[in-house]
C-alpha cells in the first residue's frame, strides 16, 4: 500500500511539474513574437462575425503567432477581444497582445485608385469623380473655386486651385471622396513635386510662380515629348518677352466644354474677346489651362536658349522649331499644318 501511495505521489508530482512546464511554455509564447524585429507588415483579414478565439487557427496559418492553443491560453488571460472587421496591418514581429490590439483598432480604409491625368482640367477631374461615383458633379469645380480654404507654401491664386492640383494616382475611399482633403492632397503633392524642392530655383527664374504654372500647363498641352518642352519654353518665353502672340493654340480649347471639339475650337480661335485666344491677344492667358506635370513646371523654369521664334509638330507629333517666318511658312506648307 505504502508503495502504491509513494507512486502516486510520483506522478502527482510529475502531472504538476508537466503542468507548470507546459504553462511556462504558454506563457513564453504569449509573450515573445514569433518573427524577428524584423518581419514585415501584412495585412490581416477579419470577416465579419469570426469570433476572437476563431482568429487562432487563422493567424497560426498566416505565421503571425506561434499556434492556435498558445492564442486560447491568450484570451483566458486577456478576457475580451473585441476584433473590428476588416483589413488591418499586422506583423509577425509583433507580441499576441500588440496583435490583439491592432486587431481592435480601425481598419484600413477600403480605398480605390483615382487616376488625374497630365494636363487635366477642374471639369475633367470633376467630370472622372462623378463617372466612378466619387462625387456629385460640380463638387469638386465649386471646392476647387474657393482657395481661400486650403493650405499651401506658396501664395495660393484668389478665384482657382486651376493648375496646382498635381496630376498623379491618388487612393481614395471607395465609399465616397472627401473633396477638401483630395485637393489638398493634391497641393501637398505640387508643393513636394515642385515648389519645395526648387524653390530657390523659382526665385531666381524672374518669373511668378503663377507665371511658370501657367506656362507649364501650356506646355503640358502642347508638347507631348517632355524632353522637347524647354526648347518650346525657350520660344515661348521670348515671344512673351518681346509682346509677341503666342499662338499656342490649346488655350483656346480651355473652356470648350469637350476638348476634342474642332467645330467649337475653331469659332474660339478666331474670337478676339477670347481671353484665352492666345493668337489674337498679346501675353499669357488669364490662368493655367490645366494639371502640368513637375517635367513642364521644370521646362517653364529652365527654357533653352536657342535661335528659334517659331515651331510646329508635323502628323508624327514631331517637333519641327524655326528661326523666321519664312523658315515657319515653308514649314507649315510642308508638313501641311495650318
Amino acid at each position: 500500500m505504502k508503495k502504491v501511495l509513494i507512486a502516486l505521489a510520483v506522478l502527482v508530482v510529475l502531472g504538476v511539474a508537466g503542468a507548470g512546464a507546459a504553462y511556462l511554455m504558454l506563457e513564453q509564447a504569449v509573450a515573445q513574437p514569433k518573427g524577428p524585429a524584423t518581419a514585415p507588415d501584412v495585412e490581416f483579414t477579419v470577416a465579419k462575425g469570426t469570433t476572437a478565439r476563431g482568429l487562432g487557427p487563422q493567424l497560426e496559418k498566416a505565421g503571425l503567432i506561434v499556434e492556435g492553443n498558445a492564442w486560447r491560453f491568450f484570451l483566458w488571460k486577456r478576457g475580451a477581444l473585441n476584433a473590428k472587421a476588416g483589413r488591418h496591418l499586422v506583423s509577425a514581429r509583433m507580441t499576441m497582445s500588440e496583435i490583439a490590439t491592432a486587431l481592435e483598432g480601425v481598419p484600413i480604409p477600403d480605398d480605390v485608385p483615382f487616376v488625374v491625368i497630365e494636363g487635366w482640367r477642374l471639369r475633367d477631374i470633376d467630370k472622372a469623380l462623378a463617372e466612378k461615383g466619387l462625387l456629385k458633379a460640380g463638387e469638386y469645380i465649386k471646392a476647387a473655386s474657393e482657395p481661400a480654404k486650403f493650405k499651401a507654401p506658396f501664395p495660393l491664386p484668389t478665384t482657382t486651385l486651376e493648375g496646382y492640383l498635381y496630376p498623379e494616382t491618388y487612393q481614395v475611399p471607395a465609399a465616397g471622396v472627401d473633396v477638401h482633403a483630395l485637393l489638398q492632397r493634391q497641393l501637398d503633392t505640387f508643393a513636394e513635386r515642385f515648389f519645395t524642392p526648387h524653390k530657390a530655383e523659382i526665385e531666381k527664374s524672374g518669373r511668378s510662380l503663377h507665371e511658370l504654372v501657367t506656362m507649364a500647363s501650356m506646355l503640358e498641352r502642347e508638347e507631348p515629348v517632355p524632353e522637347q518642352r524647354r526648347t518650346v519654353a525657350g520660344i515661348l518665353w521670348k515671344r512673351f518677352d518681346k509682346k509677341q502672340g503666342l499662338g499656342v493654340d490649346a488655350t483656346s480649347r480651355y473652356e470648350l466644354e469637350d476638348w476634342n471639339d474642332r467645330k467649337a475650337f475653331l469659332v474660339k480661335l478666331r474670337d478676339p474677346n477670347d481671353p484665352y485666344n492666345t493668337r489674337l491677344n498679346i501675353g499669357l492667358p488669364p490662368g493655367p489651362i490645366g494639371a502640368p506635370t513637375v517635367e513642364s513646371l521644370l521646362a517653364a523654369a529652365r527654357p533653352e536658349d536657342n535661335p528659334y521664334w517659331y515651331y510646329l509638330h508635323d502628323a508624327q507629333k514631331k517637333l519641327h522649331p524655326s528661326k523666321n517666318a519664312a523658315e515657319h511658312e515653308a514649314l507649315r506648307a510642308k508638313f501641311n499644318v495650318y
